[in-house]
């Protein structure tokens, strides 16, 4: 059994003089995975694109370039996905029983391609860099011997408990020792964290972009625009490979999340990035992101069902 979502992602920006030229990069198209299917997706800009690609980036993720070369003062992208996600309930796999120094161990000494594969999200990256402070945060959840799929949920728990989820707490800027210091931020924030505790410790983590379909509060329809980007972490296994948890949510992945990207850290795949030629500013950024199970999928039928109770 399996739900489809459709997913919309609109963004506006407003800019105060004249934008000529405009070029963006764009991580908004799902990428197919074991569990995931991308069953149709689009992008529409406004203006129209002078110019307009797509590729692959070396994690084999989906990227869109758009130029716009006429002068603009809103600039709308807008991405509409159809994605099919195979029926999960998050439970975390049975080779997971593996103690996390046998792990962490396999990766350091295995030569087989998917472990080299791995091996490069046990690195330093441009926002995650490893510190004894991470490694001393991490250890009271990897006691000798643990298993590594209750280490990591024990991790994910406390991370959720000691941080404080605060939107503009933080910026793409800020250095994560000074999100580990402050202990709030948001769901960006909180991957870091646990992506740099588990490197520190010499496992694999990477950093997972995409969206999570979230309840409507009971008895209410949902709204429009409610949903917004996600962002969480995985964890490499051997013989279960990568295990998706969400600090933000204290909770393993499931069948609700929708996935556009993986990298290292939030650099290599933000939702938008680009260039502008300008002298005025940025007056506003609008974000709307609408993540909808379409009739007769399972978890549209199960909103049906508490909407009636």
């Amino acid at each position: 059994m399996s739900t489809t979502y459709r997913v919309t992602h609109r963004t506006e920006y407003h800019y105060q003089d004249d934008v000529a030229p405009s070029y963006s990069q764009l991580h908004l198209l799902p990428r197919d995975t074991p569990g995931q299917r991308c069953r149709s997706s689009e992008i529409h800009v406004d203006p129209t694109p002078d110019d307009y690609r797509e590729r692959t980036d070396f994690f084999g993720n989906r990227v869109a370039y758009v130029a716009v070369e006429r002068p603009h003062r809103v600039l709308t992208v807008t991405a509409v996905s159809l994605v099919e996600v195979d029926d999960d309930d998050g439970e975390l796999p049975l080779y997971g029983n593996q103690p996390w120094e046998v792990v962490r161990d396999h990766l350091r000494d295995d030569v087989g391609a998917e472990v080299i594969d791995a091996y490069q999200f046990a690195l330093d990256s441009p926002l995650v860099t490893t510190s004894p402070v991470f490694a001393a945060y991490a250890l009271p959840s990897f006691t000798p011997g643990r298993q590594i799929v209750d280490a990591v949920a024990d991790l994910v728990h406390r991370i959720h408990g000691d941080f404080r989820y605060q939107p503009g707490a933080t910026a793409v800027t800020t250095r994560l020792e000074d999100v580990f210091e402050l202990r709030e931020g948001v769901c960006q924030d909180f991957a870091h964290v646990g992506i740099a505790c588990l490197r520190s410790l010499g496992l694999a983590a990477r950093y997972v972009s995409g969206y999570l379909e979230t309840d409507p509060p009971p008895g209410q329809p949902k709204l429009q625009g409610a949903d917004t980007s996600h962002a969480w972490l995985s964890v490499f296994v051997p013989d279960a490979g990568w295990v998706g948890v969400d600090p933000t949510n204290d909770q393993p992945v499931n069948d609700r999340y929708v996935v556009t990207a993986w990298g290292r850290d939030y650099g290599d795949v933000p939702p938008l990035h680009g260039v502008i030629y300008t002298e005025g500013p940025t007056v506003s950024l609008e974000v709307a992101v609408d993540v909808t199970a379409l009739p007769g999928s399972d978890s549209s039928l199960q909103q049906q069902q508490q909407q009636q109770q």
